[in-house]
Order: structure tokens, then C-alpha cells, then sequence
């Protein structure tokens, strides 16, 4: 008898540990989003063979590259209100600002931000360096006023180490050593290469603090997952980076700058005016070949340094074993032109401004490294992360889930839908770019024809414009 009542007793004991373990919660992913400012798809992992972005390329090696990947807007603050809410905008650099407004006067009609729904699911949320529009995530004169947080309730902590630069304004354009951009940008060169550390640009320090957070939050008593998002300044201008990231661009024969000239007609070209405003030693590219090659150079030097810091913080999460349960997202904030249409910048509604990398790995991701073609954007970002991390869908967000490409790299995207200033749209679909002025002026260019973006057929192709058009109407931002 005594012998039966052990084995009832062990038995039982089985039969908890069993049922315990099946109600355990799986841990939940932690997320690392890494941010890249004005970073067009200028990466070997993205067919440019002369760029050294091994860390980058690697990252892209082990999950999925999306090679047409478009943004909402072709400037820094209002792509990023998109990729952090997860919902179309004005297109103004100030949406994020104003969106603070809206939640202070009426906080139930602002629906949460992306960090801040995930901080409502139990995660850590931190940012280091430029997520938000300003680095820091502040306003005020210097962009560091504690009273005026560009996205409340968004982050458990939002760093701007801003070191010799003073304050994140002298960091987000400053150059080596200190030197900050003053009121008359020309007395700043529109590029530089100086001998030194990472840390000699603001990068460097960005960099390392994002390294003391993923210690820290690996470290946490709490064990808490963490949302934390990086954001790195360059290639941003001006184009500086220590010189060892210019070196291996000195005697590099870039292929030739495809349609640089100024576009006919009305378009959304205009006349480079961030770039222009800088010391350019009285040259211009447009018109001396030379010159316009050295600031090749100087933006693929900054690439490498950026693609540098991206290594050291990937390096970090794999020295804290944190790889195997981390899903993780490279994004450019949008594309920039080096000369095509006549343009040295973004602001436009071409390709070049609006095509930007976007890179997503987790583990166990199917088709480890194979790079998909389908078109998809920036809006689906937030219901992705969702989406993987096994987080409830919010009803708000205004994109899709882009795991069916993740699972599948020929399964198909979608439409991309952009804006910019004076009300100006466009839609982007496989073969066709259709771009709708204020004033109802169009703009259709064919994507499988040798002219792509040089030549307007909205007056050869009346049907396609009404087509598109449609399209574009039922998902009017």
C-alpha cells in the first residue's frame, strides 16, 4: 500500500511539472531597430559592388533584404513619424511634434506610438541617437528641453550623448572633433575625412552608449524584453567620417551617374538647396565631373562608417548571447540623390529619394538570406514587428504585415504610396510611378522601359493614369 501511495505521489508530481510547463509563457523577442539616416540602398547586399558595408551585408546574409522598399516621405521627420506610429502623416518634419500636441489636448484620440505599445506589452523602450526626427528626441533651441519630448510616453529612456557637440542640434550635423554647424551653414565644408577614432564624429559616441544600454538592459534584474532603436546620424550632411572609412574609395572608378541631368517639364526636381548651402569651394557638381565624384566618395565613406557602427552593436548583441532571441530591423529613413536627375539630396518624389534599404532578421526566418523584389513600405513596419513578436495586432495601424514575404521571398508586396510638401502624392506599383501635384498636374513614368523616370507618358497613357489614380484616391493619406 505505502509502495502505491509513492507512485500516486510521483505521478502526480509529473503531471504538475508537465502542466507547468505547457502554461509557461514563451519568453518574448527582444527587438533592435536600427535606424540610418539619408541612407539610400548605396550597400553591396543591394547590388552596389564598389560600397564596403561587410556588417550590413552580413546582417542581410541572415534574414531578408527587401530591394524595394519605399517610404511614406522623402524627409527625415515625416518618414520617421510613419516607421514609429505605423500611420500615413502630412509629410511636414514637424508630425511628430505636432502629434505631441494632439496627445496632450486629447489623449484619447491619439492612438499609441509603436514604442508605446510596446512598452503597454511589457517591454523596455529605449532610443539612443536619431530615431525620432531630432536625436534625443527633444525640441527647444537646442533640442534638448526635457518639457518638450518629441513622442510622450514613448520611452523608458531617449539618449543623445552628445559629448563636444554640446547638445544633439551641434550633433545631428556637426564634424570632427566638436565643430558645430552655426546659422551660416557655408562657413561648414559639405565634406571632410579626418584622421581619428569613431568617436571624433557623433556617431562614435551614439554608438557607444547604444552598447552600455544593450549591457544594461541584458543585465536587468527585471529580465524584461527590450524594444531598443539605434539611430545613426551619418550619411547625413555633411559627409564627414574618420579617414580610415574614406581610404578604400581613393582610387575606386564608380559606374557612371545614371540620367544626371535635369529632368524636362514639370517634376518634383529642385535645386539641391541642404547640399548647395554648404562650403562647396565655389564648385558644383552638376557641372565638374570631379568634384561631383569626391562627394561620391565622401557619402560611400560615410556608409562604411555607419555600416561600422551597425557591426559594433550587432557584435554586442551576439558577445551578450542575445542574437537568438532578438529581431532585428535595418531602415533607411529615405533615399537620396548623388546627381541623378540633377539632384545632390532628397526631397523629391523620384525613386532615388524614396527607395531606401530595409533589412529584417529573426531567428529560424525561412530562406535565410535570399533578398526579395517585392514592393512593400514603410507603414508595414509596425504591424510586422507586431506580428513576429506575437504581440496583439493594434486596429489603428495603417499597413500590413510583412510576414508572408518573410516566410516567402517571391510572395507579393504591394502598391507604395508617398507624399511631400504642397500636397504632392505618388503611388509606386510594379511597373508604373504616378505623381499627382497639388495643382493636378501628373507625372507617369514606365518602369520596364529604358526611360523610366525620364520620360512623362500621362499623355500617351491616359488609361494607366486613371487606373493609378484610383489606386492612389482609396488610400489617400
Amino acid at each position: 500500500m505505502l509502495q502505491f501511495v509513492r507512485y500516486c505521489i510521483y505521478a502526480c508530481v509529473i503531471l504538475l511539472g508537465v502542466v507547468d510547463t505547457s502554461l509557461r509563457a514563451e519568453p518574448k523577442p527582444n527587438v533592435l531597430l536600427l535606424c540610418v539616416d539619408d541612407l539610400r540602398p548605396e550597400l553591396r547586399c543591394f547590388g552596389k559592388e564598389y560600397i564596403h558595408s561587410p556588417n550590413i551585408d552580413q546582417l542581410a546574409a541572415s534574414g531578408r533584404a527587401f530591394h524595394r522598399h519605399y517610404v511614406q516621405a522623402p524627409t527625415c521627420g515625416a518618414s520617421r513619424f510613419t516607421l514609429l506610429t505605423g500611420r500615413y502623416g502630412s509629410g511636414s518634419n514637424n508630425a511628430l511634434f505636432d502629434r505631441a500636441k494632439s496627445l496632450a489636448k486629447s489623449p484619447e484620440s491619439v492612438p499609441p506610438s509603436m514604442p508605446d505599445w510596446f512598452r503597454q506589452q511589457g517591454y523596455t523602450t529605449v532610443s539612443v541617437g536619431k530615431v525620432s526626427h531630432h536625436p534625443g528626441g527633444r525640441g527647444g533651441a537646442d533640442w534638448d528641453d526635457d518639457n518638450q519630448p518629441e513622442m510622450p510616453q514613448a520611452w523608458d529612456r531617449h539618449l543623445l550623448p552628445a559629448g563636444p557637440w554640446q547638445h544633439p542640434r551641434g550633433a545631428m550635423h556637426g564634424l570632427a572633433n566638436g565643430q558645430i554647424r552655426t546659422d551660416d551653414a557655408k562657413e561648414m565644408d559639405v565634406f571632410e575625412s579626418v584622421e581619428g577614432p569613431d568617436s571624433i564624429y557623433p556617431d562614435g559616441l551614439i554608438t557607444d552608449e547604444a552598447l552600455r544600454q544593450l549591457d544594461e538592459l541584458a543585465a536587468s534584474e527585471t529580465k524584461a524584453p527590450f524594444f531598443l532603436a539605434v539611430g545613426i546620424i551619418r550619411p547625413h550632411l555633411p559627409f564627414g567620417a574618420p579617414a580610415k572609412y574614406l581610404e578604400p574609395y581613393r582610387d575606386v572608378q564608380l559606374p557612371p551617374i545614371p540620367h544626371p541631368t535635369k529632368p524636362q517639364g514639370k517634376t518634383t526636381w529642385h535645386n539641391s538647396g541642404e547640399f548647395m548651402k554648404y562650403n562647396r569651394w565655389q564648385r558644383n557638381p552638376n557641372d565638374d565631373a570631379e568634384f561631383a565624384t569626391e562627394v561620391r566618395h565622401h557619402y560611400a565613406a560615410c556608409v562604411t562608417y555607419a555600416d561600422a557602427q551597425v557591426g559594433k552593436v550587432l557584435n554586442r548583441l551576439d558577445s551578450l548571447g542575445l542574437r537568438d532571441n532578438t529581431i532585428i530591423v535595418l531602415w533607411g529613413d529615405h533615399g537620396w540623390h548623388l546627381g541623378e536627375h540633377a539632384i545632390w539630396g532628397k526631397h523629391a518624389l523620384f525613386e532615388e529619394s524614396l527607395r531606401s534599404p530595409l533589412i529584417i532578421s529573426y531567428p529560424s526566418i525561412p530562406e535565410l538570406g535570399h533578398p526579395t523584389n517585392s514592393i512593400v513600405e514603410t507603414l508595414d513596419i509596425f504591424p510586422t514587428l507586431c506580428d513576429l513578436a506575437k504581440l496583439p495586432q493594434p486596429d489603428f495601424v495603417q499597413g500590413i504585415s510583412l510576414r508572408p514575404i518573410l516566410e516567402d521571398p517571391t510572395a507579393s508586396g504591394h502598391a507604395a504610396i508617398s507624399y511631400f510638401s504642397g500636397s504632392r502624392r505618388s503611388i509606386r506599383t510594379e511597373k508604373h510611378r504616378l505623381i499627382v501635384h497639388g495643382d493636378g498636374f501628373v507625372e507617369l513614368y514606365d518602369h520596364t522601359s529604358t526611360e523610366k523616370e525620364t520620360k512623362n507618358l500621362s499623355d500617351e497613357q491616359p488609361k494607366v493614369v486613371q487606373e493609378l489614380l484610383a489606386q492612389l484616391n482609396t488610400r489617400k493619406p
